[in-house]
């Protein structure tokens, strides 16, 4: 998104989209100044959040073009980029804080923390020749933290224009359980397994890591994560963000983690968890005591040498169309050969329809126009003065 006030503009977000592959070549949108530093008229890009498609394009933009992100936000990537070289660094000149504003040249921007899967994300409020327009970036109002509701509570004020996303509009479904919820649905599924319990997560959603290690607490299991994950928790700078050294949490290194240190020379990652290691032989030999935490290769690693077997129990804790994936496939046919049950306990990074409703309600915009979506023309079904815009195209806040 381009943003133009008095001859000076700001980009929102340079997201990769999901749907490409991972060696296709993306090009930027046509912004002037944005790949090249040629055109002072850019004051800088916003990023809201550390996920792919917010962010994915970012080693593109000219060095010489200010990017501004959350400081967590941005540790939590540099730390991801080890185990996943295919996130580029954000490289942020200033970082964004909740509630404080600061000016880019006509522009006013206040940063406002949200709840997403992604952790330390904003939405924006940007102000410029007498209008106000509201970015929001992704948001969800059924995660563990209160910043929905405090918005709902206390909304800017003053918003023409709502730039709202959408993802759910336009595939409306049950309303989507709570983190708390999650965490109660894993407690019990920990508590009726007999051997060992695997969770396969993204190692960035630390609201998930909060939410198993909490489960696994309730069904007095110890937690075991893998070097990724312990790398994000570290990351995000929050002394109350589980990690190893916690009670009851431990860690589990996967073979292709350990050859990533080895090859790297990064022996520090493996010498900082040492004391709080666990080895598969001890999975091997006492499953009923443990909950893993990792990717899918993980699982199909325990399962391979033996640790999570028939009477374990394989949870699958991200997005449902991820298993009809080929890699999902073979995750599900590997399971199913060792006669372990895969469920899923799972709750959506975004918002809810019914949220979307009260957050227009709230804030009471001029206009809402649809982001992030592939059902822009159901959004005048539920939002009024909804107003569709097409890519490309400038139109006025």
């Amino acid at each position: 998104m381009e943003v133009e006030a008095g001859g000076s503009r700001l980009v929102l977000d340079v997201g990769r989209p999901l749907t490409s592959g991972t060696d296709e070549t993306i090009a930027l949108p046509d912004v002037p100044g944005l790949a090249d530093g040629s055109d002072p008229s850019l004051l800088g890009v916003l990023i809201s959040h550390g996920h792919l498609d917010h962010y994915g394009l970012i080693d593109q933009v000219h060095p010489s073009v200010p990017v501004y992100a959350g400081q967590a936000a941005s540790a939590v990537v540099e730390a991801a980029r080890f185990f996943s070289p295919r996130g580029p660094a954000l490289r942020p000149s200033g970082y964004l804080v909740d509630g404080q504003t600061f000016e880019l040249g006509p522009f006013v921007v206040t940063p406002h923390l949200v709840d997403h899967s992604a952790f330390d994300a904003y939405a924006f409020v940007v102000e410029a020749a007498g209008r106000r327009l509201m970015y929001t970036g992704d948001l969800r109002g059924h995660g563990r933290k209160r910043s929905f509701a405090s918005m709902l509570e206390t909304p800017p004020a003053g918003i023409d224009t709502l730039l709202m996303e959408g993802t759910h509009v336009g595939s409306e479904r049950a309303e989507p359980r709570t983190e708390t919820h999650v965490e109660l649905d894993l407690a019990d599924s920990f508590r009726s397994t007999a051997g060992l319990a695997v969770v396969a997560s993204s190692a960035q959603n630390v609201d998930r890591l909060v939410t198993v290690y909490r489960a696994a607490r309730r069904a007095g299991r110890t937690l075991l994560v893998d070097l990724y994950s312990a790398a994000v928790a570290e990351a995000t700078g929050r002394p109350t963000i589980p990690r190893p050294g916690f009670p009851g949490l431990g860690v589990w290194a996967p073979r292709r983690q350990r050859v990533q240190v080895k090859e790297s020379g990064e022996f520090h990652r493996t010498a900082a968890v040492r004391r709080y290691r666990a080895f598969t032989e001890q999975l091997v030999a006492h499953p009923e005591r443990y909950v893993v935490l990792g990717g899918s290769s993980a699982a199909h690693e325990l399962l391979r040498d033996g640790a999570l077997t028939a009477g374990g129990t394989l949870v699958w804790s991200m997005w449902s169309g991820y298993l009809a994936e080929p890699s999902g496939v073979r995750l599900r046919d590997a399971a199913r050969l060792a006669g372990v049950p895969l469920v899923e306990h799972h709750t959506s990074g975004h918002a809810s329809v019914k949220d979307l409703r009260r957050l227009v309600e709230a804030v009471n915009p001029a206009v809402v126009v649809p982001i992030h979506t592939d059902g822009a023309d159901e959004f005048a079904r539920h939002f009024p003065r909804t107003a569709p815009q097409h890519d490309g195209v400038w139109w006025s806040v």
